[in-house]
């Protein structure tokens, strides 16, 4: 019941940031979080939200989705912050690359 009312708590009222990764995580064991577009802050810099839903996808089928405190995140982007990617549409974004099984370490 404790954690039905955490879900709960995240969806009632919450800023939530969602972005979703296609493909590339699977074929990687990377994923991607935003902190730049066009030379200027965005993503996990700038975003205001308290979560943050990491969205997997194979093609246009999602695979899960990876749910954050953002402030967690912020601490673990930090740790790969040598990590750094072009991506998305022509190249102009930048993002922290995180091995997935870094997730999931305590």
């Amino acid at each position: 019941q404790l954690r039905e009312k955490k879900v709960h708590d995240i969806f009632s009222n919450k800023k939530i940031e969602v972005k979703t990764e296609r493909d590339w995580w699977f074929k990687t064991g990377n994923i991607a979080v935003e902190f730049e577009s066009y030379g200027k802050p965005s993503g996990i810099a700038t975003t205001e939200a308290k979560y943050w839903a990491h969205v997997l996808a194979n093609g246009d089928e999602e695979h899960c989705i990876l749910w954050f405190r953002t402030s967690k995140l912020r601490k673990l982007v930090k740790k790969f912050s040598d990590k750094i990617k072009d991506v998305g549409d022509s190249k102009r974004s930048k993002a922290y690359l995180i091995p997935i099984v870094e997730l999931f370490k305590l």
